[in-house]
């Protein structure tokens, strides 16, 4: 294993679920996520704040 490696967070782990979820999850993987428009990262943020809103309520 290598010695840089470090688990993602469940932030992280969120992050990667919404970009999944909203179809972008191959761009990210493939030019990282500097390299989306802010139109994709808003739509992925959005994902992550409508789960983080709806998990509050409960």
């Amino acid at each position: 294993m290598d010695k840089d490696f470090t688990p993602p967070t469940p932030q992280e782990r969120s992050k990667y679920r919404a970009a999944e979820a909203a179809g972008l999850l191959d761009r990210v993987l493939e030019v990282g996520w500097a390299g989306l428009s802010a139109k994709e990262s808003g739509r992925i943020g959005g994902l992550m704040s409508g789960k983080m809103r709806k998990k509050r309520s409960t």
